[in-house]
């Protein structure tokens, strides 16, 4: 066992830490009290390739691997959680369906752009009333043998990078018929934007995140070529879980960068306040405080480590991913309320990062997945 990066791995983590400290931190303040999506952020991105991590060259990606995602989410959440998650959702939920299931003409169609970071994707899976129960999909796909095209009707809640200038797609989970033991049959779509019948809604107005795009979806008679399904008719379920039990190392990623945050914003933070005469950093319970939270995002790192490495290594790793995200996103809630402690009066005011830290906290015990529902995934997978 070597948790030591390569020289490679290593490379691309002090080239992302770089890119936060210098072209996110200045900038990513002001788009996220004004709700603005970052876009001039994102281009930059992508010319450093990072849309492309974890993908082939021959589709125009990299040629690394889901790990390189990983280093790469973490350092970006540490100075900014809205373009990480961007970031995120764009390859694990965007491309990644595409490559992992799509033939090698929507391959070459779609990949090309998206590892470029010139084009954005979506995953469009919850819907309102039925967000941990994906198995409860109302959205329906009715083949149409005339014109050979679905027609899609229904809508989708909560979809991240779906209404963005440059978003192209959204590959979404439909019911397209009924299997023999009556149960429904899910399959994956392809819908491009700006298909007639496909209707973004107006952004969210929400906690955390606001630098980050996220839209409902709605589909009304929507029109799609037949060849646009992804996959196998009737595999939609077991597509999805697979993204969802990959994307969970990378959300465990995320949020052991907003921890990892938390502890670096402290302690600059704790060196320069002084308080009775001295900087409140001398003080015990400010120097305990900050030990406990770096411990959490030191073990929570080795979590989502381990269940990176099971993962490329090509063994089951349902498990390890729920547990790191669990932990990865329970530690990060823990050291934003800390940190916003540490800082006083001032981790109250939205010019200080850990005020966004700790509004970004959240939702990373419910996206991709709640809390409870990792707890499910563990529990069944030890036989219970």
């Amino acid at each position: 066992m070597d948790f030591r990066l390569t020289e490679e791995h290593e490379a691309l983590r002090q080239s992302v830490r770089e890119f936060a400290r210098e072209v996110v931190a200045p900038v990513i303040a002001e788009h996220y009290e004004q709700h603005t999506f970052p876009y001039e952020v994102v281009r930059q991105m992508g010319k450093m390739g990072l849309f492309g991590l974890p993908f082939p060259e021959e589709h125009g990606g990299m040629g690394g691997d889901y790990f390189a995602l990983c280093l790469a989410l973490e350092e970006l959440a540490r100075v900014d959680s809205s373009v990480a998650i961007t970031l995120e959702a764009a390859v694990s939920l965007g491309a990644m369906p595409i490559y992992r299931f799509g033939t090698e003409e929507q391959k070459a169609q779609w990949l090309p752009k998206l590892c470029s970071g010139e084009a954005l994707a979506a995953f469009g899976l919850t819907e309102p009333g039925f967000g941990s129960d994906a198995g409860g999909t109302q959205t329906r796909a009715v083949l149409d043998e005339t014109t050979n095209e679905w027609v899609i009707n229904g809508s989708k809640a909560f979809i991240t990078n779906s209404g963005t200038e440059i978003t192209v797609l959204v590959t979404v989970t439909a019911v397209t018929g009924t299997k023999p033991d009556g149960s429904k049959e899910l399959s994956t779509i392809i819908v491009p934007s700006g298909t007639p019948g496909f209707t973004v809604a107006p952004g969210y107005s929400k906690v955390g995140w606001t630098a980050s795009d996220t839209h409902e979806l709605t589909f009304d008679d929507c029109r799609v070529p037949a060849a646009n399904l992804l996959g196998e008719r009737g595999r939609g379920f077991a597509q999805f879980l697979r993204i969802l039990d990959e994307g969970r190392i990378a959300i465990a990623a995320l949020a052991v960068g907003l921890a990892q945050g938390c502890v670096d914003e402290s302690v600059k933070y704790a060196k320069e306040r002084h308080a009775f005469g001295q900087p409140i950093g001398n003080y015990q319970a400010i120097q305990f405080k900050i030990a406990d939270m770096e411990m959490k995002a030191h073990t929570a790192r080795l979590a989502y480590y381990d269940a990176a490495a099971r993962m490329l290594a090509g063994e089951p790793f349902k498990r390890q991913a729920a547990i790191a995200k669990l932990h990865a996103s329970t530690i990060a809630v823990d050291n934003a309320r800390e940190a916003t402690q540490i800082h006083g009066g001032y981790g109250f005011m939205n010019e200080y990062p850990v005020a966004r830290f700790w509004r970004d906290s959240k939702i990373l015990e419910i996206g991709e997945g709640t809390s409870e529902v990792q707890r499910m995934i563990i529990a069944r997978d030890l036989g219970m």
